[in-house]
């Protein structure tokens, strides 16, 4: 049974469509469309659901409490971080940021959302990533462009005030860019010297909006990271095999890339976040097994009473 999201129900719609050429039996898989709040706790409490996989937000929190005895497996979203250490190439960890920052305009659950800069490096990370900032283009999905509006107006509303928040409280525009919205489209923006205060430093935007935090260390660095309920993924930028690996050691989230960004990665990878971006791993194994719940018959006969033949 597939509920898809209101936004997004009509290419579900079609994929179903797809089965349905493809020969699958009538019934074997089906969709149901409409507003979450309204049917969504009938669906997920309906004693003939046997599990629940989910991919959204805090909605997922919810469900979690109220479902049954139950498999439950969710993709609750993330503050994924890039930590780029003193020794990164620099120039590599920049493409990677505005590319992992701002590519679907930031709606991706695995997109940078919050990059953590040790001080000595931060002021050549960011003349770095100014170019790449420029070159985004903004406007129309059907004209190719980087940047295209978001979901929903009110999605909109939610990142442009997260980025309000942080320059009203001190955080710098870079690139010489400046909050600037027009209906559901919000030009890309980095803010510089984003600070634990503000709102952008723990909360994920989905949106074309980038935090960056100057870090005294790349241990106050991972502290942040681990200090953050969401948890989903992150990535390391060092010239040190060493130093990386301690790093990915110690970043308690779900998947650490070394010197690329957040990525989702073959079906085949384990995908799974730690505390509040979720519970249970995809992938296509452990996905399977998700859906599968073992059962044993032992048998206890005497050897007369059957015949092998």
């Amino acid at each position: 049974m597939l509920k898809p999201p209101t936004q997004g129900a009509v290419a579900a719609l079609h994929m179903m469509q797809c089965f349905a050429q493809a020969g699958f039996p009538k019934g074997l898989i089906n969709a149901v469309t409409g507003k979450g709040s309204e049917i969504g706790d009938y669906m997920t409490t309906h004693p003939k659901c046997n599990a629940i996989s989910f991919t959204g937000g805090d909605t997922g929190l919810a469900i979690a409490r109220k479902a049954a005895m139950i498999p439950i497996q969710m993709e609750l979203g993330g503050k994924d971080v890039a930590i780029v250490c003193a020794d990164a190439d620099l120039k590599l960890a920049a493409a990677n940021i505005v590319k992992g920052g701002f590519s679907y305009s930031g709606q991706r659950c695995t997109a940078v959302k919050l990059v953590l800069v040790v001080d000595s490096v931060a002021d050549e990370l960011i003349s770095l990533i100014e170019p790449g900032l420029e070159k985004l283009t903004v406007g129309k999905p059907e004209d190719d462009c980087d940047i295209t509006p978001l979901v929903t107006s009110a999605s909109a509303t939610f990142v442009e005030g997260l980025a309000a928040d942080a320059l009203a409280k001190g955080a710098k525009p870079i690139a010489g860019g400046a909050l600037r919205r027009e209906g559901s489209l919000i030009w890309p923006l980095a803010v510089d010297h984003v600070t634990a205060d503000m709102r952008l430093a723990w909360e994920e935007p989905f949106g074309p909006v980038l935090p960056i935090m100057r870090v005294p260390s790349v241990e106050a660095a991972v502290a942040h990271c681990n200090a953050s309920r969401l948890a989903l993924q992150g990535c390391v930028f060092t010239a040190d095999i060493n130093r990386a690996l301690a790093v990915a050691d110690a970043m308690a989230t779900g998947t650490v890339q070394v010197n690329s960004a957040p990525a989702r990665g073959p079906d085949h990878f384990p995908f799974q976040g730690f505390r509040d971006s979720g519970i249970g791993s995809q992938g296509v194994i452990n996905s399977l097994d998700f859906m599968c719940k073992s059962k044993s018959v032992v048998i206890n006969m005497p050897q007369a009473s059957y015949s092998m033949g």
